[in-house]
């Protein structure tokens, strides 16, 4: 009982107040982990695409590079899904509801190995068509087919990985899956030199050293919960879905969900006229991608914060700590993407050659960056309210403001314009243009509404 009972006191320690204290000292700290959490996530397909674009061909350098898309059409959905467990678990943790939190907890991870089983069997049989309908060039298109089979062979690790996470973080806990992280990258990067620099194996054991290590995060997480904590520990015997709260999980991430899933088609509606412009636009695009999926980290992260730090307030009773912790979010995340913009911008070319040595695509990848990254603070401040009004249990509003803005305003303008002007800058145009949009319609939203000056006390 005394092992169990300092076990649970350090357990607590781990974790992060969110409901008392400094806000911007405790958003911050609680902000930090996930930040370099991110950092070492990106490194798992960021490894395989520098591995690959070093020690084998263009046409594999570009499957891999041309993968995002793809791989969060399948994987999104499931990730929306995981941010509404986050909610309802985080509101109970803050309520300090044991009972609900308890049933939260094991109907997310039941919930999870479904998901992630079915994302495997439907990754795996539907890449071939999925690829053709993205209209992926001949060139590389057999080594694309190669490396998502192996990575969906991973699709269980993903979705277990992510829900696990959601769950520490939703109690506070955001330095485990930070440790877990760093550990299971230096794997993958370890395996990636190992099987493509050393053994010569071939761009589909990138995507294998990618599995392997998604695994090992899991199976870390999974060991983690079951330790437990302050009101929370995962009892392989309790793991089952309660209707109840299955439909409240649900209700709460199926909009994020969808808007993930969507906005992932759309993308590869996107994704499908860079691959018309030729290899060496595809992997420049593709290249520029991973370094904005590095460079937007500090927002992502204090987003993913911010949508914990109000649900635990709200579920707390605490709406007013609720309201200022969100400006104070908004206000930073604003001005530190903004800033990437202009690092990004400056240093454009020297950035881009970490990942390839291609001139063409370096080209390609500039060209991008002129056009998208001076209007990070747009991207920014849409991530923050919808992050905010996902924390404070309303959903649809994000879904929809996204959908019509980075869905059908985007594949929309791409149609219309690239057959007319047939130039890529016309592509990418399409992402400030529809950042601008959403933001625009999140402000008057923010203004007009009473929602989040008194966040609806129900």
């Amino acid at each position: 009982m005394k092992g169990s009972a300092s076990a649970a006191r350090r357990s607590v320690q781990k974790n992060v107040s969110l409901t008392e204290g400094p806000i911007w000292k405790n958003l911050t700290l609680f902000a930090v982990p996930i930040l370099l959490g991110q950092v070492f996530q990106q490194l798992y397909n960021t490894a395989d695409a520098w591995i690959v674009g070093h020690f084998r061909s263009n046409s594999e350098y570009a499957a891999v590079t041309s993968t995002g898309s793809l791989v969060f059409l399948l994987v999104g959905f499931f990730s929306g899904i995981a941010v509404g467990a986050g909610v309802v678990i985080a509101r109970y943790y803050g309520a300090k509801d044991k009972e609900k939190l308890d049933t939260a907890i094991h109907t997310t991870v039941a919930f999870g190995l479904l998901a992630g089983l079915l994302l495997t069997v439907v990754g795996v049989l539907t890449t071939p068509l999925l690829l053709r309908l993205m209209q992926t060039e001949k060139s590389y298109f057999a080594y694309s087919v190669q490396y998502f089979r192996f990575y969906f062979f991973g699709a269980v690790a993903i979705v277990m990985y992510n829900l696990g996470m959601g769950v520490l973080r939703a109690v506070g806990d955001s330095k485990s899956p930070l440790y877990y992280l760093i550990f299971s990258s230096v794997l993958n990067v370890a395996l990636d030199y190992l099987l493509v620099g050393v053994l010569d194996c071939g761009v589909w054991a990138a995507a294998l050293a990618t599995s392997i290590s998604q695994f090992v995060s899991a199976l870390l997480c999974i060991l983690r919960l079951m330790r437990g904590g302050d009101g929370y520990r995962l009892r392989l015997r309790s793991i089952r879905m309660e209707k109840a709260m299955l439909r409240e999980i649900i209700r709460y991430g199926l909009p994020s969900g969808v808007q993930n899933s969507i906005i992932a088609f759309a993308n590869v509606i996107v994704q499908s006229n860079i691959n018309v412009f030729g290899e060496d636009t595809v992997a420049g695009s593709g290249t520029y991608a991973k370094l904005e999926g590095f460079a937007f980290l500090p927002i992502t992260c204090y987003t993913m914060a911010l949508t914990t730090f109000v649900s635990q307030n709200l579920g707390a009773g605490k709406h007013d700590r609720a309201k200022k912790g969100s400006v104070f979010g908004i206000v930073s995340c604003v001005v530190i993407a903004e800033l990437i913009g202009v690092a990004m911008l400056l240093l454009a070319r020297p950035l881009l050659s970490f990942f390839t040595k291609n001139p063409d695509a370096i080209d390609v990848g500039v060209k991008q960056i002129k056009v998208e990254a001076l209007f990070f603070c747009m991207l920014s401040f849409s991530h923050c309210i919808a992050a905010i009004m996902r924390g404070a249990g309303r959903p649809m509003v994000p879904m929809f403001v996204m959908l019509g803005a980075w869905c059908v305003l985007r594949v929309t303008y791409i149609s219309i314009v690239v057959p007319i002007v047939k130039e890529s800058w016309v592509i990418f145009s399409a992402y400030p243009l529809t950042w601008t949009v959403s933001s625009i319609v999140f402000l008057i939203f923010y203004l007009k509404s009473d929602w989040i000056h008194g966040f609806d006390k129900e």
